[in-house]
């Protein structure tokens, strides 16, 4: 198809909607999904080839750090360690190399655990020893209390805050911790060399970065290099940096020619070793007017930038960061200012579901929630005033240049779309509705890769303060929906992960080490704690628009929606995340 002809655009006839046998349907089943329910799907972790040994690695604890030195003898004594073998250090910035180490290989998973376990090692702990989270976060909201780096500027918001009275003004601050991936599957990757090539099988989001990396490591050209994409058991961006697949290169490369080795990685190195979402402060200011509008609005952000995995000493969050609900808000507002402070990582910062839209619109939502209490007005009334008439906005007058990298002529910034997915949700957790005692409902909205979502929780809060969710009402505005069953399979996942996140996760640091090891101390929501109702309202699906993402939207909304839910039933508010309990 590629070698024939591109026919000129008036001589080609699409079908019509009522022609399609595919697109829009449900009653088409995904073609593994035989083989995923019967166990037979082949995940990075199933991999098996003759001869094959296994290795696991031993990391430095604290990123930068390095390797003093090592004794293996005790580890070279396990039954069934075969070698040990020495992973470079990490040199410069990140990127997707390895952090550097000791690996073991052994004829079994359990064996090369074992030998790591016994080895006898000395880090030399480097630049990022003395990282602590707690101090780090006071660093953070200091950071976010002073002026920062302008990145929208639109009328003239400190002399609107500046004149305001006091009664006037408004300020609030909120704190999202780091957050891991924790997929089910964690990284996995099998390597083999031989005849001036190199094979891989492995669970990866980007294939063309493994094999690069491979490549460059091996000195293989990069058409020797041949990766096989096995099915995913979660990602949410961790394994688009291919870390993992380079370490399995590294020991192949020392192993003798043709031998596979499946280099695993613990939970514990998981969460341990992981590219994390990023920590923030967000510090923001309005300036009200007597009749609620909002007439000053200030949202300064202090977060480490994955920009640092790229560039060494990176600081401060990038416009394409910057742009996610924070620069990009369409709200009706004369003086608006964004600001981001240039704050330093110590952790290797990577994107993660939705990406800065989690802590953006956590702040951004709750104090719209927190406006719109104060002005005594109800808050979905109070959003949709604030949004404005239906309109489409060339996303760069927001100063947001970046738009997801897409075209503003084909995605503006359509608020009538985003009105839209508010009046979904919220009709139908049925809002307004008179609830029990100890019941609230919460609201919050999101535009986030070309989509428009919409999110309301019910909670209801026990007299001991303990949190549980009863309903959540999701709303996606995505343009043509392909596959509805897989979209609202999306926003079922979305807000089960983004209650997760809002409940339970934090990743906190102690002289320079992770630490939470498994599931035990970084917890994922289970069964007993989820929703017993998840409602999706797919609307909108208009095939003259482009099409929107799907796997990202659902995430944002659900923390500030929870959290307003929270305030609406106790009348608490909740500014940092996990919330854990209200006691």
């Amino acid at each position: 198809a590629a070698k024939l002809p591109v026919p000129a655009g008036d001589a080609v006839k699409l079908k019509t909607r009522a022609e399609f046998r595919y697109i829009g349907k449900d009653e088409v089943r995904l073609v593994d999904l035989e083989a995923i329910g019967k166990g037979e799907a082949m995940y990075g972790m199933d991999m098996r080839l003759p001869g094959m040994v296994y290795a696991v690695v031993a990391r430095p604890p604290v990123v930068g750090g390095k390797l003093r030195r090592v004794d293996s003898a005790k580890a070279l004594a396990v039954p069934g360690v075969l070698k040990v073998v020495e992973i470079p250090a990490m040199a410069g910035a990140p990127a997707f190399q390895p952090l550097g180490g000791v690996a073991v290989v052994a004829s079994n998973t359990w064996a090369a655990m074992q030998g790591r376990a016994a080895l006898a090692i000395e880090w030399d702990d480097g630049p990022n020893a003395a990282y602590d989270s707690v101090a780090y976060r006071e660093t953070l909201t200091e950071a976010s209390r002073k002026p920062g780096k302008v990145v929208r500027d639109q009328g003239d918001a400190p002399q609107a805050w500046a004149k305001a009275g006091e009664t006037e003004r408004f300020m609030a601050e909120y704190h999202v911790p780091h957050l891991a991936h924790a997929s089910m599957e964690t990284p996995v990757a099998t390597v083999r060399i031989q005849d001036g090539a190199a094979e891989v099988w492995t669970s990866v989001q980007n294939p063309a970065a493994a094999q690069e990396a491979v490549a460059k490591r091996l000195k293989l050209k990069p058409e020797n290099v041949k990766v096989h994409v096995l099915l995913l058991g979660g990602g949410f961006g961790r394994k688009s940096k291919p870390d993992y697949v380079d370490e399995a290169a590294i020991v192949a490369q020392a192993m003798p020619a043709g031998t596979p080795v499946k280099l695993v990685w613990t939970r514990e190195d998981d969460i341990h070793h992981d590219y994390l979402h990023t920590v923030s402060a967000e510090h923001l200011e309005a300036v009200v007017g007597k009749d609620g509008k909002v007439q000053s609005w200030l949202h300064r952000s202090a977060a480490p930038t994955i920009a640092s995995l790229f560039t060494e000493g990176a600081k401060g969050e990038q416009l394409f960061e910057s742009a996610m609900s924070a620069i990009n808000m369409p709200y009706v507002i004369p003086n608006v200012r964004v600001e981001t402070a240039e704050v330093a990582a110590h952790a290797r910062i990577g994107w993660f579901r939705s990406v800065a839209n989690i802590p953006h619109a956590f702040a951004a939502q709750c104090f719209i929630a927190e406006l719109a209490h104060r002005a005594g007005q109800d808050h979905k009334q109070y959003a949709l005033d604030l949004i404005g008439p239906a309109r489409r906005i060339d996303p760069g007058t927001l100063a947001d240049t970046w738009n997801y990298s897409e075209s503003p002529e084909r995605y503006p910034y359509d608020t009538g779309r985003l009105r839209g997915v508010i009046e979904a949700a919220a009709s139908g957790a049925k809002w307004g509705r008179e609830l029990p005692k100890g019941h609230g409902l919460g609201l919050a909205f999101c535009y986030s890769f070309m989509s428009y979502t919409a999110t309301v929780v019910e909670v209801a809060v026990d007299e001991k303060g303990e949190v549980r969710v009863v309903a959540v009402d999701m709303a996606l505005d995505c343009g043509p929906q392909i596959k509805p069953e897989r979209i609202r399979a999306q926003m079922e996942g979305g807000a089960i992960m983004g209650l997760s996140l809002a409940l339970l996760g934090e990743i906190s640091f102690e002289k320079g080490r992770v630490k939470q090891n498994n599931f035990y101390d970084y917890e994922v929501l289970r069964h007993n704690a989820s929703p017993r109702v998840i409602r999706t309202h797919l609307v909108n699906d208009d095939h003259a628009l482009p099409p929107g993402g799907v796997g990202e939207p659902p995430v944002p909304p659900v923390a500030p929606a929870l959290c307003n839910a929270i305030f609406a039933a106790t009348g608490k508010r909740v500014r940092s995340l996990p919330v854990r309990s209200v006691a």
